[in-house]
């Protein structure tokens, strides 16, 4: 009884049926069709009507996946009096399907993470297998980055667009630039001749920073507290602070200070101009400093000088 079953399930329906089974199912294909044309008239409507560019990025998908979910529900209701027949013949091809699509299938598995698992969302600046750059699109199979760094320095845009596949969420490590803590710490480091006033140079490096990134501090602070409520952290400085290391050639000040993660490169250049012309104006007392050898002793060197011949 049960190798009959199976036969049945397995036999190959007739000409006759096959195409009445293809004109019960051309209503749903046709309406599928139509659904999918009405998907990307949405779709350009939203990109030519929405000015603001988060609410038209969210819009545009919601229609997306609003217009999949539909098609979907339709092929799968017109097809489900099919499936009790093709059981058996499905469960083979799934199974062989599964097998074939594993990174695709993993892809998959990685986007429902990713949205549900708060790594990131479009418009974060993220580092993914190596790669970072700013999120500009979150898709079923990959996600979509504006590139950064490279071969350009800085957190600049390299302009090159890289999609990575969302099945990296469950092998390589994901860092966000601008989560909860959309700040980032960097330092400058300065060699100070020896001589020079080290309290002074202090004070001239401080009020540089102060300058450029003391606007920073209170907002900085309130993300913070946000951060250390959630995860298990200490607390950590916002303000700027310059530590003193001494070296074989000079005296090492490095300043550190928090600034937003977008403008890290701007921030170190404007810090930096405002020290030098600081240094500048200190009339001698503090000098920057640059490698020096000493020569510890010079060859003898001995000269003869001969008699032309005739």
């Amino acid at each position: 009884m049960l190798n009959k079953g199976m036969d049945n399930a397995l036999a190959l329906p007739s000409t006759d049926e096959v195409a009445r089974e293809a004109l019960a199912f051309a209503p749903a294909a046709v309406l599928a069709l139509l659904l999918f044309i009405g998907v990307i008239l949405l779709r350009r409507l939203a990109a030519s009507t929405i000015e603001d560019t988060s609410r038209r990025y969210r819009a545009r998908k919601l229609i997306t996946y609003f217009g999949a979910f539909l098609v979907a529900i339709l092929l799968l209701s017109a097809a489900s009096s099919q499936v009790a027949r093709l059981s058996v013949a499905i469960a083979a091809i799934g199974a062989a399907a599964v097998f074939a699509l594993q990174e695709v299938i993993a892809s998959i598995a990685g986007w429902i993470a990713l949205s549900f698992g708060g790594f990131f969302r479009p418009g974060d600046r993220v580092e993914l297998g190596g790669i970072k750059g700013d999120v500009i699109d979150m898709g079923v199979l990959r996600t979509t980055l504006m590139e950064i760094g490279s071969w350009v320095d800085g957190d600049q845009y390299s302009g090159r667009i890289v999609r990575v596949a969302n099945s990296f969420v469950f092998k390589e490590p994901v860092f966000n630039y601008s989560a909860e803590f959309p700040f980032v710490w960097d330092e400058i480091k300065l060699p100070i001749r020896y001589g020079s006033d080290l309290e002074l140079a202090k004070r001239l490096i401080l009020a540089a920073a102060e300058a450029e990134v003391g606007g920073y501090t209170q907002a900085s602070q309130d993300s913070w507290r946000h951060v250390t409520r959630r995860f298990m952290i200490e607390q950590a400085r916002i303000e700027p602070q310059v530590t003193v290391k001494a070296t074989d050639n000079w005296m090492g000040m490095t300043l550190r200070y928090i600034t937003d993660y977008k403008l890290r490169r701007s921030t170190a250049d404007k810090i930096t101009r405002r020290i030098l012309a600081a240094i500048e104006a200190s009339d001698g007392k503090v000098k920057l400093a640059s490698a020096t050898y000493e020569i510890v002793g010079v060859p003898k060197i001995e000269v003869e000088v001969g008699k032309s011949e005739g």
